[in-house]
């Protein structure tokens, strides 16, 4: 039978097939030896590509199931580990930090932008920690985490209201708006202002911002294969995405000069004239200067993206999940007319008596885990991670969904209960494998304003309004979409004013 079959294979065909696999035996003899295991064979050149889905996230939920602390995907020519376990975590980004802290700096994108990896989110080394201490030190500064920063928070959301309210209770999809709202937030910190909704520069900004995040994600393939780019009709979207961040780029510049005009050091009341500041002290005192216009103006597109879309995101899961277990909606409204009442506007001080509501955004932060895989770290020495040689040069993934979702931590992952955040007298329960915000020296910069923000922004919304499909008889599904941040596919919801 097997002489019958190879009678029809030429000999360059044989040829052929011979040069792969001598190729694929090639590159497996330069395989580091004790690398994590991998979920099936790599190819030549594409590695485990070929078995990745449009959504992979069920994907790397099973594979973790399956392999445990540590996997390796091989992602065309770069090697990828993805950390799965929070003892592995804790080992890498805590106790490693030191070899586990960089970012990639040679990714597509850098590659034709050479401010890409300016900023707190994408620099490494010296320059990395400059941007992140200046930054953090003038956001506390300007009230992060505390109630001067709370009231600015509160008045947002009364502009938001009224929005809503507009409506009339008529089913309408919120996102934009939304986006928008806790953009303003960022805002009044960044340029000391909120901007009307109806404001075209920031209708730009926000427009900008959204396709960035959308379109990043399908450029993925670039980083690997960067010659895809150079394909006719852009197949793989890497001009649209290099337009969407030169006009990103161009437009914070354009914002940036605007601000400074008015620059009074005795006056620091933004981000940005404190940034100045900073930079004129730092090259007063003659110590390295890393602190600069374009670190600046980095810093502010990061800020925007980490601190409007993920927050907008997370507020619109919460409306969803409200939807589908409306018993979660009626718990946090008794709640809040127990110990806010109906009079005035709730504040940061309600937040320990507020614990069911706490509890409700904490669960829907683990099951919707919005960043399931987040920023990738690069590995700077050859270093072993659970026991496995990670080599340097490795591409390192923290997959924060697999901890969010693991069975050893919170027995019923699937389920959505927010009571596993609460103990028997009702108090909010702290567990050091919740991470929605990441561990280590890269944990999120926003965090402190972020939880502000969700409480406040749901607190305040459930006490105004009654949240309601919009048709009674079809609740929106917990569909994501994947990508840099994953949100609930789009729907609609129906806002109705309380009367009580």
């Amino acid at each position: 039978m097997i002489y019958t079959v190879l009678s029809y294979v030429s000999d360059t065909t044989c040829l052929a097939f011979i040069i792969i696999i001598l190729i694929a035996l090639y590159f497996r003899s330069r395989q580091p030896t004790n690398l994590p295991p991998s979920p099936g064979a790599a190819l030549p050149i594409i590695g485990h590509l070929y078995m990745l889905e449009k959504n992979p996230r069920k994907q790397f939920k099973q594979w973790s199931e399956k392999y445990g602390d540590v996997f390796t995907l091989q992602m065309g020519p770069q090697r990828t580990i993805f950390v799965n376990t929070y003892e592995a975590m804790k080992e890498a980004f805590i106790k490693k930090g030191d070899y586990f802290s960089d970012r990639q700096n040679d990714n597509f994108l850098a590659k034709h932008i050479p401010q890409f990896t300016n900023g707190v989110i994408l620099a490494s080394g010296a320059d990395w920690k400059a941007q992140r201490t200046t930054s953090l030190a003038i956001l506390r500064n300007f009230g992060m985490g505390k109630n001067i920063l709370a009231e600015k928070i509160t008045e947002e959301i009364s502009y938001f209201i009224r929005e809503l309210a507009k409506a009339n209770g008529k089913p309408r999809d919120i996102r934009y708006l939304t986006n928008m709202s806790v953009s303003n937030v960022i805002c009044s910190i960044i340029f000391g202002k909120r901007f009307h909704y109806d404001d075209p520069k920031f209708q730009k900004q926000i427009e900008l911002f959204t396709e960035v995040v959308k379109t990043n994600t399908g450029v993925l393939l670039l980083n690997f294969f960067p010659s895809l780019y150079y394909l006719p009709f852009d197949l793989f979207k890497g001009r649209q995405l290099m337009k969407l961040y030169s006009e990103v780029l161009s437009h914070t510049s354009h914002m940036v000069e605007e601000i400074q005009k008015s620059y009074d050091p005795e006056n620091l009341d933004n981000y940005i004239f404190a940034y100045i500041d900073a930079m004129k002290k730092e090259k007063l005192s003659g110590e390295s200067c890393y602190l600069s216009e374009v670190n600046l103006e980095r810093n502010i597109d990061s800020l925007f993206i980490a601190g409007s879309e993920t927050t907008s995101t997370s507020i619109l899961w919460c409306l969803l999940y409200m939807l589908n277990y409306p018993e979660t909606q009626k718990n946090m409204y008794d709640e809040l007319l127990e110990h806010v009442g109906t009079e005035r506007t709730p504040q940061l001080a309600d937040k320990s008596k507020l614990t069911y509501l706490t509890a409700f955004i904490m669960e829907v932060q683990r099951k919707s885990s919005i960043a399931p895989i987040s920023f990738p770290h690069l590995c700077t020495e050859n270093v072993t991670l659970a026991g496995y040689a990670i080599p340097k040069g490795t591409l390192v993934m923290p997959n924060i969904d697999a901890v969010h979702g693991s069975k050893e931590i919170w027995g019923d992952p699937d389920n959505f209960r927010p009571q596993r955040f609460l103990d028997e007298q009702k108090r909010i329960i702290k567990r050091e494998e919740f991470i929605p915000f990441f561990i280590g020296r890269r944990i999120c910069l926003g965090e402190s304003l972020a939880t502000m923000e969700l409480f406040l922004f749901l607190s305040t919304l459930i006490q105004k309004f009654e949240f309601l499909p919009a048709s009674s008889d079809k609740v929106p599904p917990l569909s994501d979409t994947w990508g840099l941040v994953c949100a609930p596919e789009p729907y609609e919801i129906r806002c109705v004013e309380r009367t009580k």
